[in-house]
């Protein structure tokens, strides 16, 4: 695939991705700093997140708008997704500036679209090269074909995703017109220190055989190693890590983040490996902890906390109003796709099909839509 001027997968230097997410602290200048920092740790491209509160989720306390769970940070819990994704989320005046700020650099920046007014702005207002979708948007499927009908590149993590969900994700972006894709093998265990058991790089060669795709590695753990691991010994083509310009600054990512050192150790190793220190760059990193890292082929959660994470995808139908019985579904209207998930709703990919069909029943906002409730 390409993306601008570079060509990305066999036989050319890994594409590494710096992901800003809410590492900025909601500061401009921050985001500016990050951006500069990735450019001079040897970072290929930066990458933005495009939401508001409002475009990601609903403004509701409702339990299932709550975070919990045993395995989630302390800095997490009780509060609500809305809370969480207003001290997170990248002000979209920020992003042509940023973007005017990269191409200035030398760095390739694009962004991870949430719904559809999202990739509306990053195609007309930031004219981003490329897209990405989030590990947990992997089942957003009408924000798939939303962003496949613009033609550009996609890039598309995988964390929760089973290998079906995958197969229809990459489906709906071929039959919407998306012609280059790379998909990411993602370890969403947003530690300080990664289970070096969980990662399971040696999916990443069955990706790129099975789906007929580039393939990578994104690392939602703190440390340098894996990246490293994915790309020497399990032929990632591209790698994505978070950034944070002092980790002790804290913030919803801090703790899984790396600084601009270690990015550039990172993309330092990487580099000496692809010029022939292979067999030494494994050794610095140590080769038994490669062998562990490969693991096996694995789709889909690796851990508790993955398995609990899945929640928080986008893979409910959710009331947007108060709506009464006999009243009609509006795709966008009084419905929409938004996280969290509530297991038994109707999903994501089904969303289309409620077009026109009648509500069985009086139902508030903020109230998934379960089967029962469409006549």
């Amino acid at each position: 695939m390409k993306i601008q001027n570079r060509i990305i997968g066999a036989g050319q230097p890994a594409f590494i991705i710096a992901e800003l997410s809410g590492n900025h602290h909601q500061s401009y200048e921050e985001a500016v700093e990050l951006v500069k920092a990735a450019k001079e740790a040897g970072a290929d491209a930066v990458k933005l997140q495009t939401y508001t509160p409002d475009t990601i989720t609903l403004n509701s306390a409702k339990k299932p708008f709550i975070v919990g769970g045993k395995d989630q940070p302390d800095s997490w819990k009780g509060n609500s997704l809305y809370e969480l994704y207003q001290t997170a989320y990248t002000p979209w005046d920020w992003q042509p500036k940023l973007k005017k700020l990269a191409d200035e650099l030398g760095i390739i920046l694009f962004s991870s679209p949430f719904d559809d007014t999202a990739v509306d702005f990053l195609e007309r207002e930031v004219e981003v090269p490329a897209f990405k979708v989030a590990s947990y948007e992997a089942v957003h499927i009408p924000l798939l074909k939303k962003i496949a009908k613009t033609g550009n590149p996609v890039i598309m993590s995988i964390g929760f995703a089973s290998s079906e969900e995958v197969s229809l994700a990459v489906q709906t972006l071929r039959e919407n017109g998306a012609s280059e894709i790379a998909i990411l093998h993602c370890v969403t265990g947003y530690a300080d220190v990664p289970n070096v058991d969980a990662m399971n790089l040696a999916t990443i060669a069955d990706i790129r055989e099975r789906y007929g795709v580039e393939a990578g590695f994104s690392d939602n753990n703190g440390g340098v190693e894996m990246p490293v691991a994915a790309v020497v010994e399990g032929g990632a083509s591209l790698i994505e890590k978070h950034l944070i310009l002092d980790r002790q600054s804290g913030g919803p990512d801090a703790r899984f983040s790396v600084d601009p050192a270690q990015l550039k150790r990172i993309a330092q190793l990487i580099r000496r490996a692809e010029a022939g220190e292979r067999e030494a760059v494994l050794h610095e990193i140590g080769v038994e902890q490669v062998e562990r890292a490969m693991g096996k082929v694995h789709y889909g959660p690796a851990s508790l906390q993955e398995e609990e994470n899945k929640v928080f995808r986008p893979d409910t139908v959710w009331a947007k109003t108060d709506m009464k019985k006999g009243e009609k579904f509006v795709l966008g209207g009084n419905i929409r796709v938004a996280r969290p998930t509530v297991y038994g709703s109707i999903r994501a990919k089904d969303f289309e099909s409620l077009a026109g069909k009648r509500v069985a029943r009086d139902i508030e906002f903020a109230d998934p839509i379960m089967p029962e409730d469409v006549e």
